[in-house]
């Protein structure tokens, strides 16, 4: 069943008249592994759950945080399944990450629909740098290969390319591509956007979160929520509700989490080394060529971390990390299929 049959009725002034299939409050899931780099099967399903009962109604599996470069397709493929099964109907399944490579783009994006994902979320093409009609025809081929709603992810700082604005207007005109994931910063965009769509914008930065949702974004895909979704779920309720107070309140407190997690170590190291040395994962390895935090990188978190007040759902009280096993990075026995 296609998202929407017809485009042209989905947009009357400035307010959207497309349901949010996604959810608002979505998680950029870390993918925890076991301390030989493997996944921690257990662990993941422990972690979904946590996530969807702090206050996720959407996660994202399989995407920049979830270290996707390195994960095999069948592992992707199994992580949709089990997020749908430990998710029950409480939190949608995204699965991200994709390829620069369209042909296997869509043969894993059509595999993750019959595993059970509620949406996808394509990255632009990363390393080969098409031209913006390279990038268009790529999400439009993927776009076609599924029914499930889809989110584009511009993020040029990680691809090297952004998604130009005009690019933007002529995709939003497909029936199956709803959303944007910004991590490009550019709020006159997304207000230009969102005065001639009726795309909606998720926040791709979570230190950008409050200002996305005061413009008129619909949600947030973050990283920081792994450790502390609650206060972004108040963040929601709040914009939702109009108590711009409430919002910037549970905004300021996340402030020094957020600088933890973003700033000094790519945030899926940052996450895993708070959520071990929170006892919540068993597990701080990544795989190569992501390493662990060094000792003077540890300790810039750790300072980070020593500013934070008080957060719901997050007791740093009980932080004991490690840095000795949090350390270097894993070689899988099986090579990821990403390319």
């Amino acid at each position: 069943m296609k998202v929407h049959s017809d485009h042209t009725n989905r947009y009357c002034g400035n307010v959207s008249t497309v349901e949010n299939p996604f959810g608002q409050v979505l998680v950029a899931l870390v993918t925890p592994f076991t301390a030989d780099g493997e996944v921690d099967w257990p662990g993941v399903e422990k972690h979904m759950d946590d996530v969807i009962s702090a206050g996720a109604d959407g996660i994202v599996i399989t995407g920049t945080t979830g270290e996707t470069s390195t994960l095999t397709d069948p592992e992707k493929l199994r992580l949709v399944e089990v997020g749908k099964s430990v998710s029950a109907g409480r939190a949608k399944i995204i699965t991200g990450g994709g390829s620069n490579e369209t042909a296997h783009a869509i043969e894993l994006y059509k595999a993750s629909e019959k595993a059970g994902a509620d949406g996808v979320m394509i990255v632009t093409p990363y390393y080969n740098k098409p031209t913006q009609s390279g990038v268009l025809t790529h999400f439009r081929m993927i776009a076609d290969a599924t029914d499930l709603p889809v989110i584009l992810y511009d993020i040029p700082g990680r691809t090297g390319i952004p998604i130009q604005y005009e690019t933007i207007l002529r995709a939003a005109k497909h029936p199956n591509i709803l959303a944007v994931k910004d991590a490009k910063g550019d709020f006159s965009e997304v207000s230009r956007v969102l005065n001639q769509t009726d795309l909606l914008y998720f926040s791709g930065d979570d230190a950008n979160a409050l200002p996305h949702l005061s413009i008129g974004a619909s949600g947030l895909i973050g990283v920081t929520g792994n450790i502390a979704a609650t206060p972004y779920r108040q963040i929601v309720d709040a914009v939702n509700a109009g108590d711009l107070a409430t919002a910037t309140a549970a905004h300021q407190g996340l402030e020094p989490l957020v600088r933890a997690v973003m700033t000094h170590v790519p945030g899926t190291v940052a996450v895993k080394y708070i959520l071990q040395g929170l006892g919540r994962i068993g597990s701080a390895r990544v795989r190569l060529p992501l390493v662990g935090p060094e000792d003077f990188e540890a300790a810039k978190i750790e300072d980070d971390l020593a500013l934070v007040g008080d957060i719901p759902g997050v007791d740093l009280h009980n932080f004991r990390p490690d840095r000795n096993a949090a350390a270097g990075g894993a070689l899988p026995k099986v090579h990821g299929t990403t390319r």
